[in-house]
């Protein structure tokens, strides 16, 4: 199993941003849900941006913790993003129906390839949506 590197931050606007690096694997997702939650609660943001760029393996509990962030957000009005998905990531988060809940580009060909914003339009990068894009 692997290691994540979870860390947040707020900007002076009050979105809070949270980092992921590694593996959200069923040994390393607790802490990620845990400081989720806490930052949501605690902090009470207009929005939430979760950078996933730099993780590298997501298991079905990485998706749960996602899930879970998002309705936490939902809760209290804010908005839940996920910004910058590996491409790991990305293709997860499509095959469980869950890019267009995150606002994220799906594969032109439902498998990888080219990207395709919500819009249905190509996308310019792998974020792909300007709201996701921070």
């Amino acid at each position: 199993m692997g290691d994540a590197l979870v860390t947040s931050q707020r900007l002076d606007d009050g979105t809070a941003i949270i980092d992921v690096r590694g593996e959200l694997d069923v040994t390393t997702v607790n802490g990620f849900r845990a400081l989720l939650i806490d930052t949501i609660t605690r902090q009470q943001p207009a929005r939430v941006v979760v950078d996933m760029g730099r993780v590298t393996f997501m298991d079905s509990t990485g998706i749960g913790a996602l899930v879970v962030g998002y309705n936490t957000a939902r809760d209290i009005g804010a908005e839940f993003v996920v910004r910058n998905p590996s491409p790991f990531v990305l293709r997860q988060l499509h095959i469980t129906g869950l890019s267009d809940v995150f606002g994220l580009p799906v594969p032109a060909n439902g498998v990888g390839g080219q990207l395709t914003a919500p819009t249905g339009r190509p996308s310019t990068s792998p974020a792909g949506n300007p709201r996701a894009a921070g």
